[in-house]
């Protein structure tokens, strides 16, 4: 008998129908308004405090028994709570599903400490939600697009193969004279405002280059510690950036101080059959080969993205809708975290990437309307195409990116799931899918690329 009448209150919930208003509030952006009439409040007031008094047990009376009136003090605050959640949660449900509302991110309710059921009368409420913007898109058809002609030459080779001496090299210790460019130092090293030392780091790894140094980058760091020698000090002025995660000093200017303990140059290791043996190759000439096909694997993939960024900009300049008038840090996030899979996709090593997240986020706000914008049309597009990406996909990304690092692959799953790029990643795979089925019926130009990096036509 319960399960019955348990069925027939939930068809008469389903089958109510709440006043609810839909109106525009600006870009991509709704007001809901709700108004729920006493009758409704009522009948879920007796509803809570049927269900309440079937299982209280209060002293002196068997469960179940308690009269109505000694149920109503003791629970009518905490009753009365749970009803309007009830309430707004099906009157808000309804409201999103008979509008067809496609919601961004949380609802935002208009005076809500004020939202509270009276003892007489309706109850109302409103809230504003960003929503999916209505999008025209323009032909996806005949989109005209260069693609690069790279040709790899014996010089791209003889660069690899010097790029990997360069990795499997030693260390040699400098004695008789100052660093020089692209030799490392190891150092104390104090960011200073004025007499106060804010960060500090000791037995700091840096290479003299453009870089960073605790934390801040220098462009031309390689400069301002030329020549230093072990046991000296050099100390110059940086403005920070605003971008700066320590807010102590973002847009200040600090003080650098260096004080060198030992310097090292590279030696890159020598082109011989323990070098080979050691990376498993039987000869030069076979090393030199896998280096040219992996260069090929990567200068494909680049003009792949070339191409994709092509189509991108098209969908940008031509596709025109208003976009949520709110840009939270969120999408700024969204933005860092793009550019951070993108360099993963790269090869660049995660420890370096996150090292470097102060320039991922440089600019990243001003970036995010246009990657908003982007992100609305490529949904939109994968959505009509039925594009999805399925486990077998977004695992076999996952395991190439974990080979890149050599890292296993569901340790790396594992921690992309933890961080959210996992769901970045997803999104971003889509939107190639996306992109390359329109790639399909472009227009497509060969171009050769200048030595200059200026393109002509073939």
């Amino acid at each position: 008998m319960a399960d019955q009448s348990t069925a027939v209150a939930e068809q008469e919930n389903d089958a109510y129908e709440y006043a609810i208003k839909v109106e525009d509030a600006g870009p991509a952006t709704k007001k809901v308004s709700v108004e729920i009439p006493q009758d409704r409040i009522k009948a879920k007031m007796a509803e809570q405090y049927k269900e309440v008094r079937s299982q209280a047990a209060i002293p002196g009376f068997r469960v179940g028994k308690a009269p109505q009136k000694l149920i109503e003090k003791k629970f009518a605050g905490e009753i009365k709570d749970q009803v309007k959640r009830s309430l707004i949660s099906e009157s808000y449900e309804q409201a999103v599903e008979k509008n067809k509302l496609q919601i961004l991110g949380e609802p935002e309710f208009e005076n809500p400490e004020a939202i509270e059921l009276k003892d007489e009368g309706p109850f109302s409420y409103s809230f504003s939600v960003e929503v999916q913007p209505e999008i025209n898109l323009p032909s996806l058809t005949g989109i005209k697009v260069k693609k690069p002609k790279i040709e790899i030459k014996d010089e791209n080779v003889d660069q690899a193969m010097t790029n990997l001496r360069e990795q499997q090299g030693t260390l040699v210790p400098v004695e008789d004279r100052g660093a020089q460019a692209k030799e490392f130092l190891t150092a104390d090293v104090h960011v200073k405002i004025g007499d106060e030392i804010v960060e500090h780091g000791h037995d700091a790894q840096i290479v003299v280059r453009p870089g960073r140094i605790a934390g801040i980058n220098v462009e031309d760091l390689d400069k301002k510690l030329e020549g230093i020698k072990g046991g000296e000090t050099k100390t110059f002025t940086v403005t920070v950036p605003d971008t700066h995660p320590n807010e102590k000093i973002k847009g200040k200017e600090v003080s650098i101080e260096v004080k060198a303990k030992d310097i090292k140059r590279l030696e890159p290791a020598e082109v011989n059959a323990d070098f080979l043996e050691g990376l498993g190759f039987a000869d030069e000439k076979e090393l030199r080969e896998a280096l040219r096909e992996q260069m090929v694997e990567r200068i494909t993939f680049d003009v792949q993205q070339t191409q994709r960024q092509q189509v991108n900009d098209y969908l940008v300049a031509n596709t025109t809708f208003d976009l949520p008038a709110k840009l939270s840090d969120k999408q700024a996030d969204r933005v860092v975290q793009r550019r951070a899979i993108d360099l993963m996709q790269r090869g660049m090593p995660r420890e370096q990437i996150e090292a470097n997240i102060e320039a991922l986020r440089g600019g990243a706000k001003e970036e995010g309307a246009r990657e908003l914008k982007l992100f609305f049309i490529l949904q939109k597009i994968a959505t009509d195409q039925q594009t999805d990406v399925d486990e077998a996909e977004l695992n076999g990304r996952v395991a190439m990116l974990a080979a890149q690092r050599g890292d296993r692959p569901e340790k790396m799953k594992q921690q992309m799931s933890k961080d959210g790029s996992l769901a970045n990643l997803y999104v971003t795979m889509r939107e190639q899918k996306a992109v390359d089925k329109i790639l399909e019926s472009a227009e497509v130009e060969e171009v050769e690329v200048a030595k200059d990096g200026d393109k002509k036509a073939e």
